[in-house]
């Protein structure tokens, strides 16, 4: 198979696959580099780079996992919260092996909107790198991470674009 034909499969065959089918086993390390590397590569004017990814992993996700919890239950009116989605919330992101914050550091050097193209052509590339590697994932930009400006050390000229998680399948 040449280089179009394999990329051609790898592009065809990525989907999102969400934690409930992740396995229990673990991402090596250097596939995690491998997939953050392969972001790296994305096409950016001015060379900004604006994406920035935080990795969570073990008891630092488990954190994150009850911070959104605590977060999805202190905004959402009383008669609006759903035990079901506070549950979820929780169990996607223990369930993925791997969870990285997706932040978007806008320069001021292009327009907004190609930093989040930018930032966005680097999420694909990851998709395309998990599909590569047998990886399930998937990127979800809930309202909540909004409210993650603390724990992702978000600064003034940045912004949370969502969440990438991925899991063995």
């Amino acid at each position: 198979m040449n280089k179009a034909e394999v990329l051609k499969e790898i592009i065809e065959q990525r989907r999102s696959i969400f934690p409930k089918d992740y396995t229990e086993a673990e991402i090596s390390q250097e596939v995690i580099d491998e997939i953050l590397h392969s972001a790296t590569l994305a096409p950016n004017h001015k060379r900004t780079k604006p994406w920035r990814f935080k990795i969570f992993k073990g008891e630092e996700k488990a954190k994150l996992a009850s911070e959104m919890q605590a977060i999805y239950k202190a905004t959402q009116p009383e008669q609006l919260f759903l035990e079901k989605k506070y549950n979820d919330i929780g169990f996607k992101i223990n369930k993925a092996n791997v969870v990285v914050s997706i932040v978007v550091n806008f320069s001021g050097m292009v327009p907004e909107w190609e930093e989040i193209a930018a930032t966005s052509m680097a999420v694909q590339n990851m998709y395309l790198s998990c599909t590569a590697n047998n990886i399930g994932c998937y990127w979800s930009s809930p309202t909540i991470v909004d409210h993650l400006k603390v724990s992702l050390t978000i600064e003034e000229n940045q912004k949370c674009l969502g969440l990438f998680y991925m899991g063995k399948i």
